[in-house]
């Protein structure tokens, strides 16, 4: 949000997509173009050969990486975003990844073209952890206009997606933050129970009890428990029961993905043929990616890393609040700019100290 807009201001003429009125979906243009929606693997495959890719284990997880690799779909991400209009590499070798997630079997979803989880992941040049920032998805930002006329104005960040699909979200994203993209991947959520379930299950810690308002209206007990992969779904989908709705729904988010990292690398998934290629195979067929991106390459880039070495944040907000009939997210300009200035200069005590 630009430093002279307060809560309440009126809408501009252009209207928000149907249905995007209450900060859940955005829908999108019939014109645009629609990506197979994938779900929530993000470094998945990659940090499964991080464990994989032991000693003496690189050159046959490749191979195997490399079966896999051909099935996955390829996204045109970046195709159309004018050069002059992308932010310049500040520090070589450090690799900033945009992860968009969507729930296509989500119970409250009306249909149309979503992102429902935006997640900006850095990793420094010297391969030492990952910082993995959310987005909230009503966060009210700047939209460039597409070729087409859509866009031109500010609107929640998710609207990016289903006015333009990836490249116009990219192009946002970059524009709010400063920050070049160096590789899109998009994943769906309700792919991950087979996921899960490949794993035999993932433990997540609940901070407190409550019950699912989605049938079959699971209780879900305060503390440390076991789930499987339609349970975990379940539970990352929670938002209406808690007072900060959202920024509750993307810290399970978070839980969820980080419990899946640490159960493919140290779950024993490793030492068993069978689970793993039902896991590999779950993921590959979850999960799409940018044209130029070789989860081969990455894979043995970040074959070092645990899911010790990610630390999950938030975008820098001030709360929530309306903009005429909508219900937004308003960003913290000033800490956001050093925020993603970190980033930009690959600072991670920096990015670690601003991001608390």
């Amino acid at each position: 949000m630009s430093s002279g807009e307060q809560a309440g201001t009126v809408v501009p003429e252009q209207t928000l997509p149907a249905g995007d009125t209450d900060g859940s979906e955005t829908t999108a243009d019939p014109t645009a173009k629609k990506p197979r929606r994938r779900w929530l693997r993000i470094t998945l495959i990659s940090v499964l050969v991080l464990a994989l890719v032991g000693v003496g284990a690189v050159v046959a997880a490749g191979f195997y990486l490399k079966s896999v690799e051909s099935d996955i779909e390829r996204l045109d991400a970046f195709d159309g975003i004018p050069e002059e209009t992308r932010p310049e590499v500040v520090e070589a070798g450090a690799l900033n990844m945009l992860i968009l997630g969507s729930d296509s079997r989500d119970p409250e979803s009306t249909g149309g073209s979503r992102a429902d989880t935006i997640i900006l992941a850095h990793v420094p040049k010297d391969r030492s952890g990952a910082q993995l920032v959310s987005i909230p998805r009503d966060t009210w930002v700047s939209i460039p206009r597409t070729k087409e006329g859509r866009g031109g104005r500010d609107a929640k960040i998710n609207a990016a997606y289903a006015w333009g699909g990836l490249p116009l979200m990219v192009q946002t994203v970059e524009q709010y933050t400063k920050v070049r993209i160096d590789h899109v991947l998009m994943v769906d959520f309700a792919g991950f129970t087979e996921i899960i379930d490949a794993l035999g299950g993932i433990e997540v810690n609940s901070e407190k009890k409550f019950t699912s308002i989605h049938p079959p209206f699971r209780t879900f007990e305060q503390g440390r428990q076991r789930m499987d992969g339609a349970t975990a779904l379940d539970f990352s989908r929670q938002r209406k029961q808690f007072a900060d709705g959202d920024f509750t729904r993307i810290k399970h988010q978070q839980q969820v993905i980080k419990a899946i990292l640490d159960k493919a690398a140290s779950g024993g998934i490793l030492t068993n043929p069978s689970n793993l290629n039902s896991f590999v195979r779950a993921t590959s067929s979850a999960v799409s990616v940018d044209k130029k991106m070789s989860l081969v390459d990455m894979a043995m880039d970040l074959r070092g890393l645990r899911g010790n070495d990610l630390t999950f944040m938030t975008n820098p907000t001030k709360g929530t609040g309306r903009v005429g009939s909508e219900s937004v997210v308003f960003d913290d300009s000033d800490k956001a700019a050093d925020f993603y200035d970190a980033v930009r200069r690959d600072a991670v005590k920096e990015i670690l100290s601003l991001g608390k």
